[in-house]
């Protein structure tokens, strides 16, 4: 998927998202890396918060610990 097929993408699952946190969080991240130097997120977060995000990417190494996309969109609404 090309760049211009990934904004459409994006845009579409955005346009459906009526959690208004949740878009606020969507947005927040997006305005931050968008603003940030390449690394710059990582060089914020304290040794905590960078192993939470080392053991979530290795948990999610297991399908077992993934939540299908339906079950997350139902938690949107």
């Amino acid at each position: 998927m090309g760049p211009i097929e990934l904004k459409s993408s994006l845009h579409k699952i955005v346009d459906k998202i009526s959690n208004e946190e949740l878009l606020r969080t969507v947005y927040d991240f997006l305005e931050l890396r968008e603003n940030s130097e390449e690394g710059q997120i990582w060089k914020t977060l304290t040794e905590d918060q960078k192993k939470e995000v080392y053991l979530s990417y290795e948990e999610s190494e297991d399908d077992q610990n993934l939540t299908d996309w339906d079950t997350v969109k139902k938690r949107s609404k």
